[in-house]
């Protein structure tokens, strides 16, 4: 079977692209395994014995930030579904005055970069007293996240087949019950999706909480990882392993969740 020198050429470049993502993760943990010695005289190459105290300091320096990040993004992600699913539905499966105005006003939002929204944000979390508390990372996360979600939801609940709701309601069902019970499960790869990605968002955020954030107590890992480099900047080892297990949680969600990841992307490409 001949096959096409177009196919050959194209599965090379992915390959290529492939390895060339994977070297800087690669690099970062055979850097994780060096002391100070291995580092300035064998730095690209693998070097033995691994220097496993690397990681047992980085983890007692950033274990704490972790579990902050863990409580800030989980708070946001459940927020942000729990509100987008209840704001997408009405949007497509009900009636009522102005909603399709509603909906464009609700969208008009992804037009306005983040960047121009952090001084007007910031002086309302100040003025309400939430500035160095977690309800100042919630609040805004919360509220930010939900348009995009918004968008995708509302697209796809409007394509699921109006007989099922019929159904339902004719059973005397009202429509939180509805939401719950049919839409909901029929939705799990979308939704899924888009709790990766608010994870991914928040998990990696750095401008945000810089601006709320002063108690070292309440800080996420992104201002931890800045203040444990400048305990070593001198010795690369421990930081470069508390890069490494910065990046271990969202290996795993993207391990676990990759299915539902994928079937979600497909998903909502095609009901939109």
């Amino acid at each position: 079977m001949k096959v096409d020198k177009g196919v050959w050429i194209r599965n090379i470049v992915l390959i290529i692209l492939g390895v060339l993502t994977f070297i800087p993760l690669l690099m970062l943990i055979n850097l994780s395994f060096k002391d100070a010695n291995q580092f300035n005289l064998h730095r690209w190459t693998v070097t033995f014995p691994f220097t496993l105290i690397n990681y047992k300091d980085a983890w007692s320096a950033i274990s704490d930030y972790i579990w902050n990040s863990f409580i800030i993004s989980g708070v946001t992600v459940i927020g942000v579904l729990v509100f987008s699913c209840l704001a997408a539905y009405p949007l497509a499966r009900m009636s009522f005055f102005m909603k399709e105005q509603i909906y464009f006003l609700i969208i008009a939002l992804l037009m306005i970069p983040s960047v121009l929204s952090l001084v007007p944000l910031f002086g309302l979390v100040n003025k309400f007293h939430l500035v160095d508390s977690w309800l100042g990372l919630w609040g805004p996360y919360i509220a930010g996240g939900q348009v995009f979600c918004i968008f995708v939801l509302r697209s796809f609940f409007a394509s699921l087949p109006e007989e099922m709701f019929e159904a339902e309601r004719l059973d005397g069902a009202g429509e939180l019950r509805i939401l719950l019970t049919i839409v909901m499960p029929l939705s799990k790869s979308i939704i899924s999706t888009l709790g990766v990605l608010n994870i991914l968002n928040t998990w990696n955020d750095y401008v945000w909480p810089l601006m709320v954030i002063n108690n070292a107590k309440l800080k996420p890992l992104t201002l931890g990882l800045v203040s444990f480099q400048q305990q070593f900047v001198t010795n690369y080892g421990p930081l470069f392993a508390g890069y490494v297990i910065a990046s271990i949680p969202l290996i795993i969600l993207f391990i676990f969740a990759s299915k539902q990841f994928a079937e979600g992307l497909a998903g909502s490409a095609m009901k939109m």
